[in-house]
This record gives structure tokens, C-alpha cells and sequence, in this order.
């Protein structure tokens, strides 16, 4: 079955404190952006990308392919104003059953086993939603009120989550609703159930300055120049 990773890149790097989207900062000298791509190139020689960007970014994107030699693999379709709205944009694209892996941009140190396993895994249950136990403490607040829940059932969510196209594309032929906070919301609401695999903690979402930071000693303890 095919395979297509549709790769969202539209942050604009606020909580960053830069002055350019945090897709395209540096991590040992390449953008994050280049490091997620190469990931998903690496996996599979007959893996697709489609290629989510602002559209006063897609030039940058360009050049991030192109110094990837990968031209014939990623193509870049135009953002939307929300994350629903730009993974909308990149479905269209699809057009060949497949299974369809929605990855954040700046999650530049997935591994090739995940997304395998991702994979596998969408083969024999139609999806897979990566995620790792909650390792603090845990509180919910409502108002003034707090309370502790416990965290042996709490899950984080990490990308790339991933779907049978028959199930994922259905989903999003619908307006975006304020509870669809990521794909798997949407498809849930679409009245499909969605299956949790083990993420990686090493699968951290570049947000903040000190996730850099940890980003280059995970890159590091992988031995990758």
C-alpha cells in the first residue's frame, strides 16, 4: 500500500523568541524542518511527503528539498489559518488509498522504528497514535479548584499519527470544531475508533529554546554529524 507523510509546518516560532518559523532554526547546522524530512526519506525509498507551509515559506521549503535531493518525493501544497485546515490541504493531495502518517514539522527526531511500527501497526487496526506515559504529577484545574488524577492513566500525545486513508480523508470532510485538536479527535468524531501505540520520549515537539537544547544531545547520543 502506498505511503504518504503529511508533514505540518506552519509554526511561527513565538514561543521561540525568533525572528523565523522554528521549522526552520538550526539543529547542527541543517533546519529542523530538513532533519524531520530526512527521518521520513530514510524509512522507506517509496515513501511520499507532502509538504505543509505558509505560503510566504514555500521557497525555504524548496530549498530544504532540493538540498535533500528529493524533488521527486515531497511535494508543497499551502497552509490553511488552523492545523486542521492545513492537514485539509495536504489530504487533497491524496489521491490513492494509502496509509497517510500526519506529522508535526518540528518533531525532528522521530525514529525509523517508530514510524515503522506506526505503520505495521495502521495495517492491522487502520491507525496508530503514538504516545508515553505521563512521568509527573498531575492536576486538573477548573476555576480555583484543583485536583490530583492519577497519572498511570494519563497518555501524551505525539505524532506521527497515523491512518488508513479510507478512514482519515472521510474525517476531515467537515468543518473544524474547536475539540479537534488533533487528528485523531477528528477521526473519533467521525464515529471511528483510534488505537494508541508506545511513543518515544526522544520524540519531543521543538517549541521552546531549551527543547533545542536537548534536541542537539539527543542528536549527539545518536552519533548523527
Amino acid at each position: 500500500m502506498q505511503k504518504i507523510a503529511v508533514i505540518v509546518a506552519g509554526g511561527t516560532g513565538q514561543r521561540m523568541g525568533a525572528t523565523i518559523p522554528k521549522q526552520f532554526l538550526l539543529l547542527n547546522g541543517k533546519p529542523l524542518l530538513h532533519h524531520t524530512l530526512q527521518r521520513f526519506l530514510e524509512t522507506w525509498t517509496d515513501l511520499e511527503i507532502i509538504l505543509v507551509l505558509p505560503e510566504e515559506h514555500i521557497k525555504a521549503g524548496n530549498e530544504i528539498i532540493m538540498d535533500l535531493q528529493a524533488t521527486e518525493r515531497v511535494k508543497i501544497t499551502r497552509g490553511g489559518d488552523s492545523r486542521f485546515q492545513s492537514v485539509k490541504n495536504g489530504l487533497l493531495l491524496v489521491k490513492e488509498p494509502a496509509v497517510v502518517f500526519v506529522h508535526d514539522g518540528v518533531r525532528c527526531l522521530v525514529s525509523h522504528d517508530l514510524i515503522k511500527r506506526c505503520y505495521q501497526q495502521t495495517l492491522n487496526k487502520g491507525s496508530a497514535i503514538p504516545a508515553v506515559a505521563a512521568t509527573d504529577s498531575i492536576r486538573i484545574v477548573n476555576g480555583q479548584q484543583h485536583q490530583v488524577i492519577d497519572r498511570n492513566q494519563v497518555r501524551i500525545i505525539q505524532t506521527p499519527q497515523t491512518f488508513l486513508s479510507e478512514l482519515l480523508l472521510p474525517a476531515f470532510d467537515r468543518p473544524f470544531e474547536e475539540k479537534f485538536t488533533d487528528e485523531a479527535t477528528v477521526v473519533e468524531a467521525s464515529g471511528k475508533e483510534v488505537y494508541l501505540i508506545e511513543g518515544e520520549f526522544t520524540n519531543i515537539k521543538i517549541t521552546r529554546p531549551a527543547d533545542l537544547i536537548i534536541a542537539e544531545q539527543v542528536i549527539a547520543s545518536q552519533g548523527i554529524l
